[in-house]
């Protein structure tokens, strides 16, 4: 039963985090895949393409998950804010919206009056404001764990390959991985998939040209 309600409340979580963690995983990617053929476009070194890819991942993730920590932390304090800010007869007025009579709401109005908690849980309700209600820790923990696992993805070809046939490999998954985002993107917002993943790819391969493009530039000046 523990073990239920443990993988209850983990994917109640990722539920809650989906937009989070889709957010997480493209900016992972986009970044780094453009970081990663940037510099393997200059040098013929794994090692420096390694370290440059690792310490960017690293970084990004930790950025993101701040980002996302304190985003998440004034969302959930202006909904807080919102909903104290509500007096009793804004609670009446929802309530008559919602399909009570004026003498029913008036009635529960004046009975939670009295009752703080309560006041705010109809006002919860009423609103929809539980689904905007975010944990900050959360959210900063799986924007972590998507930044980081999806920027791993253009880099780990680096660790298993010599480098020419890596480029090729890193490529090839990224795009994949950025096909499935655009679809989650797609799904997640209701929008055309054809035209999601259009988009989403397309920024993937713009910042990979960038990457190239100023890498290749910087190396030229140096040389």
């Amino acid at each position: 039963m523990k073990i239920g309600s443990t993988w209850q409340r983990l994917r109640d979580s990722v539920i809650n985090s989906a937009g989070t963690i889709v957010f997480g995983m493209e900016d992972g990617t986009v970044s780094i895949f453009g970081l990663i053929f940037g510099v393997a476009a200059t040098t013929s070194s794994t090692k420096t393409v390694l370290i440059a890819g690792a310490s960017g991942a690293a970084a990004a993730a930790v950025s993101m998950m701040a980002g996302a920590y304190l985003d998440a932390e004034t969302t959930r304090d202006k909904t807080d804010a919102t909903r104290l800010a509500a007096g009793n007869s804004d609670l009446s007025s929802r309530l008559v919206t919602a399909g009570l009579t004026p003498l029913q709401s008036k009635a529960l109005s004046a009975a939670a009056q009295s009752d703080r908690n309560a006041a705010d849980g109809l006002l919860l309700v009423l609103e929809g404001a539980s689904k905007e209600r975010v944990n900050p820790f959360e959210q900063a923990l799986w924007m972590l764990i998507a930044d980081f696992f999806a920027a791993a993805v253009p880099i780990l070809p680096f660790v298993l390959l010599p480098i020419g046939q890596a480029r090729i490999v890193s490529g090839v998954v990224t795009v994949a991985l950025l096909v499935a985002l655009g679809v989650g993107r797609a799904k997640l917002g209701r929008r055309s998939i054809i035209r999601t993943v259009t988009e989403t790819v397309s920024l993937g391969i713009g910042a990979a040209a960038a990457g190239v493009g100023i890498g290749v530039l910087i190396d030229h000046l140096l040389s």
